[in-house]
């Protein structure tokens, strides 16, 4: 809130994600909708986190045309950071954030509640527009997952991403927003994403359901009434482009722009996370592609260092594809 009383748009998401409210224009009709990349962590030839460049990269989502940023979570090797490192990145995101139009969300979750819980109060001493969390790592009971949420809903009333895994069914997760007013959004890679979208529309059609999987199957989601989709960061002015068409209802060109992120996300699929920061080392925003080579705490199959190795056939590879490419590319 302002001095004279006037409510920040940030103060308006709070109240929003408090009393479940959709709110406007952002990403094309709601509150938090459209593309929110996964902010890639950059690291320094030394290995230590690039505050610099973390900043530049969201100058860089900015040019990309994105409707939000999210930094830390699985695609940033959240588990391979410290907590000081997370507390100055986060704070570097959000700092750089209120300076452009993208929303931000920061990521809070934690091996405990309470350390969640201080994530989640420095997100929002930082005013950021949403939090989100996975689970506990490994933690298979559903009831000290609920209680876990629980108390990060009871540190912030900002808006709250639940990034759903493993167990966690449709209903559970609906279950949990019942009892959580603040968890109004859900980045879902539980199950099979698709039908539990059109789960989440006929079940709770006021929950805003968000995907991964670097988007692969984005024009399906949209069909079926996602709000969203979290791919990483390296190529994030192609996707957006296809929800910006799609929305405005141009959907034959939103599927031929669409064509131009399946080829850039194939190679990815294959080289994890090394070929997202070296594509963005190629468009000139990280100075290399050092990764803390950190398997996912959360997602065994998902590694947060390369399925295949990064040599120079693939780095030949990725620099040919990213040349014929680059005339699509708009940042």
């Amino acid at each position: 809130m302002t001095q004279d009383g006037t409510l920040t748009r940030r103060g308006l998401l709070w109240m929003a994600g408090s009393c479940g409210i959709a709110l406007g224009a952002r990403g094309g009709g709601g509150a938090l909708r459209g593309i929110y990349p996964i902010v890639q962590t950059p690291f320094t030839d030394a290995g230590k986190l690039d505050l610099e460049t973390l900043a530049k990269e969201m100058r860089f989502l900015d040019r990309c045309g994105v409707h939000g940023a999210v930094w830390p979570q699985l695609a940033s090797e959240y588990a391979a950071l410290t907590v000081d490192e997370r507390m100055e990145g986060m704070r570097t995101v959000a700092a750089e954030g209120k300076k452009l139009k993208p929303a931000i969300v920061l990521g809070v979750q934690a091996p405990t509640a309470a350390e969640a819980v201080k994530y989640a109060r420095h997100a929002e001493k930082l005013e950021a527009d949403a939090v989100v969390a996975l689970p506990p790592p490994g933690e298979q009971n559903l009831d000290r997952v609920l209680d876990y949420y629980r108390e990060i809903g009871r540190a912030t009333p900002l808006p709250m991403f639940v990034q759903s895994i493993g167990n966690m069914s449709v209903d559970f997760v609906i279950a949990m927003s019942k009892a959580v007013p603040s968890l109004r959004y859900v980045k879902d890679e539980a199950g099979v994403t698709l039908p539990r979208i059109s789960e989440y529309r006929a079940k709770a059609p006021e929950l805003n359901i968000h995907t991964g999987a670097h988007g692969i199957t984005l024009i399906d989601e949209m069909m079926r009434g996602s709000a969203g989709s979290m791919p990483a960061a390296s190529f994030a002015d192609l996707y957006t482009p296809v929800w910006d068409l799609w929305q405005a209802g141009k959907k034959k060109e939103a599927i031929e722009r669409w064509g131009r992120c399946l080829v850039l996300i194939t190679e990815v699929q294959q080289y994890g996370i090394a070929s997202l920061k070296f594509l963005l080392q190629l468009r000139g925003v990280f100075p290399n592609h050092v990764t803390r080579n950190t398997p996912s705490a959360n997602v065994p199959n998902n590694p947060v260092s390369t399925r295949v190795a990064l040599d120079d056939n693939a780095k030949r590879v990725l620099t040919e594809i990213y040349s014929l490419m680059k005339p699509h590319l708009k940042a």
